[in-house]
C-alpha cells in the first residue's frame, strides 16, 4: 500500500467499513494492518480508529477481519497509556460523554444513589470519590454528624471543619472513603428511597478508572450464539417496512434464569455507566423477568421489567438493551397502556450508520410481540423538542418515512406541504426552525390491526392534572386524603377487602384508585366487568407486569374511560389555560 497519511487512512476506513463484497473486505484488511503500525499523535484521531473497530466488531465482513479488530482492540490500553504518558493536549477528550468508556481511560461523574451504590459494588478498585469538584459544604455540616460523633460541635464553630480528615480517621482500615459513606447513608434508618433523597443533593463525584476491564466499550461483550458476518450490503431505511415487519412470523424468545438475568443487568448497568447514562430500567430492572430474542442478522434484543416497588402508578414499565454481534449498540425504553406504548430509543453514535431503521423495526416487532402493544408514539423530545442533536440529524423525518404520521391537526398540515416540497423540489432540505415546529408534537404509528385514530390526542398527564385539580377543588391540595378517600370509594364501588392484600397490592390499588375514581359510572359496571377490574389492579403488583398488561388489553370498557379521561376536552383546555 503507498504511504497516505494518518487522517487519509481514518477516512478510507470510515468509508470502507460500510461496505461489502471481497474486493473491499481485502482492502480493509489491508488499511488495518497499515493502521496497526502507526502511532498516534493524538487522543482525537484514536478514536476515530476506536469507532471504527468498534462498528467493524459489531458489523464484520469476515472471521478474519473480526480476529483482527478484535486483536487490535485489545491494544486500546497500550495506546492510551502512550498518549497518557506524551501529555497530549487533547487526553481529556476520553472523559466527554459522547466518547467515554475506552479501555485505559477514565472519567469523573456524579450518580444517583443506587447506581454510585452499584459501581461500588461491581467495581471497588475502579471507583473512587473525588472532592475538587466538591462544594456543598454546608450539606455535610448538616448531615454528618449523624456519622461522627461530636462533629458537630467542630462543624459548627470551624467555617471550614476539615471533614476528610475526620471521614479518614472514622473509616476501617483498607476501607475507601466511598465505601465508608455508602454504609453510613445504608445505616440510616430510613428506607432506601429515603437514603437516597439525602444523598443525592451533596452531588458527591466519583473517578471511574476503567483500566482494560470488560466494563469499558473497547471490550464489552454481551452473549451471543453465532456471529453473523456482513457480507451484503448494510440494510437501510429504504429497505424497512413496518408493515411487513409486524406481518413477519414471531421472533423466537426465550426467558433467562435469574442468574442469567443478574449478569445481563449487570453488564446493561456497565455499559450505560460508562456513557454517563441512567435509565430507570437499568437501575432497577428486575432479573426475574428477562427475555432474550433473537433478532436475526446477529442482532438480540432483551426485554425485562422492574420489581412491583418501582413501578409506575398506571402505565407498564418495560426497558430493553440491543446488542450486535455480541456488542451493545443501543436501548430502548416503553411505557405501555393497553394497546398504546410511548417508546424511547437511543442507538449509541458509534452504530448509527449501520442499520439502524432495522433495528429499530426489530425492537417494535418484540414490543408487539410480547406486550401486545400495536400503538406506538414517540415523545417530541425523540423529534427534536429541548434535543438539537435531534435536530440536526432530521430526527422527524427517519420517524416519518418508517411511517409515524403527527396527530395534531396544524402540524399534520405543515408535514404535508414538507413533503410535497421534498417531492418536487431536487435538492430540498427542512430547515431547522421547521424541524423544531415540526417536532412539536408526538407522532403515532399504528399497526395494521390497531384502531386508528382513537389515541391521537390521548396523554398520561391529561389524567394526571384532572387527578390534581380534584385534589385541589375537594382536598384542599391534600395528596394524602385525596388518595384514602379514594381508595375507599373504589373499594365500596368494587366490593373487595384490602385488608388480606399484600403490601405491593394495596399500593397499586391506591395508584389506580385515584384514576378510577374519576369514572362516573364505574359503580354500575357489570360483575364480569368489576371482577376483571379487581385482577388487573392485582397484576400491577404481580410478579411480571406483562400479565397487568394483557388484562388491560381485554378489558374494553375500561380502555374507553381511560382513552376518555386522557383525551382533553374544550374545558380541559380552558382550565389549562387558567392555571
Amino acid at each position: 500500500m503507498p504511504a497516505q497519511s494518518l487522517a487519509r487512512l481514518l477516512a478510507r476506513l470510515e468509508e470502507l467499513q460500510r461496505d461489502s463484497g471481497a474486493q473491499v473486505r481485502a482492502q480493509l484488511q489491508r488499511v488495518l494492518r497499515e493502521l496497526a503500525r502507526r502511532r498516534f499523535p493524538d487522543a482525537a484521531s484514536l478514536v476515530r480508529f476506536h469507532e471504527s473497530l468498534l462498528f467493524l466488531r459489531a458489523y464484520p465482513p469476515s472471521a478474519a477481519l473480526l480476529r483482527q479488530t478484535e486483536k487490535l482492540l485489545a491494544t486500546f490500553k497500550t495506546r492510551v497509556d502512550e498518549l497518557r504518558a506524551q501529555d497530549v493536549e487533547d487526553f481529556e477528550l476520553f472523559s466527554d460523554s459522547d466518547i467515554s468508556g475506552i479501555a485505559g481511560t477514565g472519567f469523573t461523574a456524579a450518580f444517583s444513589y443506587d447506581i454510585t451504590r452499584w459501581l461500588a459494588r461491581a467495581h471497588p478498585r475502579q471507583v473512587k470519590l473525588v472532592w475538587d469538584r466538591f462544594d456543598n459544604l454546608a450539606r455535610i455540616v448538616n448531615t454528618f454528624p449523624r456519622f461522627l460523633p461530636l462533629f458537630a460541635e467542630s462543624a459548627y464553630v470551624d467555617a471550614s471543619v476539615p471533614f476528610r480528615a475526620w471521614l479518614r480517621a472514622a473509616k476501617k482500615r483498607g476501607e475507601t472513603e466511598l465505601a465508608w459513606l455508602l454504609r453510613q447513608f445504608a445505616q440510616l434508618p430510613l428506607t432506601e428511597k429515603e437514603q437516597a433523597e439525602l444523598f443525592e443533593p451533596f452531588q458527591f463525584w466519583v473517578r471511574w478508572e476503567l483500566d482494560d476491564t470488560k466494563a469499558t466499550r473497547t471490550h464489552m461483550r454481551l452473549p451471543t450464539r453465532e456471529i453473523f458476518y456482513q457480507r451484503t450490503p448494510l440494510l437501510s431505511r429504504r429497505d424497512v417496512s413496518l408493515e411487513r415487519e409486524f406481518a413477519s412470523p414471531p421472533l423466537p424468545v426465550a426467558k433467562l434464569s435469574r442468574q442469567m438475568g443478574e449478569r445481563l443487568l449487570a453488564q446493561g448497568r456497565d455499559t450505560m455507566a460508562v456513557r454517563f447514562r441512567e435509565l430507570h430500567g437499568f437501575t432497577y430492572g428486575d432479573p426475574e423477568t428477562v427475555w432474550r430474542a433473537d433478532a436475526g442478522r446477529g442482532l438480540v434484543l432483551y426485554l425485562w421489567g422492574v420489581p412491583a416497588a418501582r413501578r409506575l402508578p398506571t402505565l407498564a414499565y418495560h426497558a430493553m438493551l440491543l446488542a450486535k454481534n455480541g456488542v451493545p449498540c443501543g436501548y430502548a425504553e416503553g411505557l405501555s397502556l393497553f394497546e398504546r406504548t410511548e417508546i424511547g430509543v437511543n442507538i449509541f453514535y458509534t452504530f448509527r450508520a449501520g442499520e439502524s431503521a432495522w433495528l429499530y423495526a426489530r425492537l417494535m416487532r418484540l414490543f408487539n410481540q410480547l406486550l401486545g402493544t400495536s400503538v406506538f408514539s414517540i415523545d417530541p423530545y425523540q423529534l427534536g423538542t429541548g434535543n438539537e442533536e435531534g435536530i440536526e440529524s432530521g430526527a422527524y423525518w427517519f420517524y416519518r418515512k418508517l411511517g409515524f404520521r403527527p396527530t395534531d391537526t396544524e402540524l399534520a398540515k405543515l408535514d404535508a406541504r414538507e413533503s410535497h416540497k421534498i417531492a418536487t423540489r431536487a435538492g430540498y432540505r427542512t430547515g431547522a426552525n421547521t424541524l423544531r415546529r415540526l417536532a412539536a408534537g408526538h407522532v403515532l404509528y399504528e399497526a395494521p390491526d390497531a384502531e386508528r385514530g382513537a389515541w391521537d390526542r390521548f396523554h398520561v398527564h391529561h389524567i394526571g392534572l384532572k387527578i390534581a385539580r380534584r385534589m385541589g377543588r375537594e382536598f384542599g391540595g391534600n395528596s394524602d386524603k385525596i388518595v384514602r378517600a379514594s381508595a375507599a370509594t373504589i373499594a365500596r364501588a368494587l366490593d373487595v377487602r384490602l385488608d388480606s392484600w399484600r403490601a405491593d397490592e394495596r399500593r397499586a390499588f391506591n395508584d389506580l384508585a385515584l384514576v378510577l375514581a374519576l369514572i362516573p359510572d364505574l359503580a354500575r359496571w357489570s360483575v364480569a366487568e368489576q371482577r376483571a377490574l379487581v385482577q388487573l389492579i392485582r397484576a400491577k403488583a404481580g410478579a411480571d407486569e406483562l400479565a397487568y398488561l394483557h388484562r388491560l388489553q381485554r378489558h374494553k370498557r375500561l380502555r374507553r374511560a381511560i382513552i376518555k379521561l386522557g383525551t382533553p376536552n374544550a374545558a380541559d383546555e380552558d382550565a389549562g389555560r387558567e392555571s
